[in-house]
């Protein structure tokens, strides 16, 4: 069955394929190149970064924001929520660090300073913030949490582009933030993603990570360096990190340039769409008390007030007005769950008690630039009859 209200629109355009079309007509080179650096300087201007370094994924920039603290760090805890992707748990385990998780707010779906202060202990390596569905999860009580103890910060943007906090975007705050292009996110370049940092040091170590190690993906200083201390290795292929190869292509970048053009006009719409949301929704039946200020959301929550009946009612609604929806938003719900885990040490502080109950009172539809007011008006009129 097709979906009207789909959880993904169709957001690459027939500009988006033509100007792609003329690039691969006109260019010999596809591999990561010159376009990828000149997405990475609108990105790390438009978000306000000294650097960003373009990769293939998401996931890859989790894995790779990992690798950093582990180099940098050492073996140690790395404090997790529950609600998020999957990569931002697997990345931690797969690496050697121990994820610590903690409960989340209902407000904004994200782990909260008073949580994160509990679960600090000594061996405490970073801190993964997440803002699920484009609720901006940082505040100065965090950022002071991790200076003052010495913790690397790392804000998972994947579903916040534009979200901001203080008029500030969000990937701006931490020591290291990440950014996913997936289709259906606020800009697509189908797969792919960024890792942002202010540090020339963590830049050097991101670009180490994307490409196998090599530093001749680094500056010229840390290349000087390496080539006196190993002067017995060829300088193209000296492998300062157990890098992979997670860089992106120039087909990705140039799709990316171009939907540059329209990300402000995507934020805005996707804002417009969740306050129209909220306000439409019955608030006896619905949730909708959410931190607003800043967000930028990915996709529409709709999570119980209480618990009239389950999500049985709403999903039928859903299934008749043809609209695709996930149950337990973000990554599926509670993280902490997943059978994954089975496999790595971990272990949690406190109890998981709003990230159980978004897992099972919750989930989200999409959020689509095309969206109508009518559209909105007339679904949230259906759940209200629930």
């Amino acid at each position: 069955m097709g979906y009207k209200w789909p959880l993904i629109n169709d957001n690459i355009t027939r500009k988006d394929k033509e100007v792609l079309s003329d690039f691969i007509l006109n260019s010999n080179r596809f591999t990561n190149g010159p376009k990828v650096k000149e997405f990475e300087t609108l990105w790390s201007e438009w978000l306000g970064v000294k650097h960003s370094i373009m990769v293939n994924s998401g996931a890859s920039g989790n894995f790779i924001s990992i690798a950093m603290v582990k180099e940098l760090k050492g073996i140690g805890e790395v404090i997790v929520p529950p609600i998020g992707w999957v990569s931002d748990i697997s990345s931690v385990a797969q690496l050697g660090m121990t994820p610590v998780f903690v409960d989340v707010s209902l407000s904004n779906f994200n782990i909260t300073a008073e949580n994160i202060k509990a679960a600090i202990t000594e061996n405490t390596k970073a801190i993964v913030l997440v803002h699920a569905l484009g609720f901006p999860a940082i505040n100065d009580e965090i950022i002071k949490l991790a200076k003052d103890n010495n913790i690397m910060l790392i804000e998972d943007c994947c579903e916040a582009h534009g979200a901001t906090y203080k008029g500030k975007r969000v990937g701006s705050f931490g020591d290291i933030s990440l950014f996913s292009f997936y289709f259906g996110h606020h800009i697509t370049t189908i797969e792919g993603g960024t890792v942002c940092v202010n540090d020339d040091h963590l830049y050097d170590l991101a670009k180490l990570f994307r490409s196998h190690g090599m530093t001749r993906e680094t500056s010229p200083e840390m290349q000087q360096d390496y080539q006196k201390r190993y002067p017995n290795l060829n300088p193209l292929f000296t492998f300062a990190v157990a890098g992979f190869n997670m860089r992106s292509s120039e087909l990705n970048a140039v799709l990316g340039i171009e939907q540059m053009k329209r990300i402000d006009g995507n934020i805005l719409a996707r804002r417009n769409n969740f306050s129209l949301w909220l306000k439409h929704l019955d608030s006896d039946k619905y949730y909708t008390d959410y931190d607003v200020e800043g967000n930028s959301n990915f996709a529409l929550p709709l999570m119980l007030s209480t618990l009239f009946g389950g999500l049985d009612g709403v999903c039928r609604v859903l299934k008749e007005e043809q609209v695709e929806y996930r149950i337990g938003t973000a990554g599926g719900g509670n993280q902490y769950h997943q059978p994954y885990l089975e496999k790595f040490y971990h272990r949690k502080v406190g109890e998981l008690i709003e990230s159980d109950y978004i897992h099972d009172n919750a989930l989200y539809i999409g959020n689509h630039t095309e969206l109508t007011k009518d559209q909105i008006i007339n679904l949230c009129k259906k759940l209200n009859n629930v």
